[in-house]
């Protein structure tokens, strides 16, 4: 069981956001297409938030040219780029499939009024991946010289010469 626990451990992301009910976001997904790849941007408002952990989901639903679409997409997926917070909305119910029945301004929720519209992220494991590493290289003990260091004297000789005066 603990072996499980460390590998899920190991696929959930850092920081995650506040997934609200009700809450119009903006989800940048990365989409392959053969060998390219890009971000495709999906708008619309959570209906559904479910599960913890490795498996926790989150619904999207949108309206597109008339029909309603809805993507579930997982929270700690690697293609779910990041999740912006458009409009904070305002939810009585903890599943708003009653959505799904409503047309047009009716298949929007109430705007929760003077609520900030604020990127929070719940932080679900330090960055202690980073901070081992920097500790865990093997420091380098000063070098110590054990001999001391040879220091050449240079002196200056001077040598008296006698010298013959010379006579005029």
């Amino acid at each position: 069981m603990d072996i499980i626990k460390s590998i899920e451990h190991e696929q959930l992301k850092n920081k995650i956001p506040e997934l609200k009910v009700g809450n119009t976001v903006r989800v940048h997904v990365r989409i392959k297409e053969g060998n390219k790849e890009r971000i495709q941007v999906f708008e619309g408002i959570i209906i559904k938030v479910q599960g913890g952990g490795v498996n926790q989901t989150f619904t999207v639903r949108k309206i597109s040219y008339g029909v309603g679409v809805e993507k579930t997409f997982l929270v700690h997926s690697p293609l779910v780029e990041k999740v912006e917070l458009v409009r904070v909305g305002k939810a009585r119910r903890a599943r708003l499939f009653y959505l799904r029945d409503r047309v047009g301004k009716a298949a929007k929720t109430k705007e929760n009024i003077g609520a900030r519209i604020e990127d929070r992220e719940i932080i679900i494991k330090e960055d202690l991946a980073e901070e081992p590493a920097v500790e865990s290289a093997p420091e380098e003990a000063p070098a110590v010289e054990t001999e001391t260091p040879v220091v050449e004297e240079v002196v200056d000789t001077v040598t008296e010469e006698t010298t013959e005066e010379v006579k005029e």
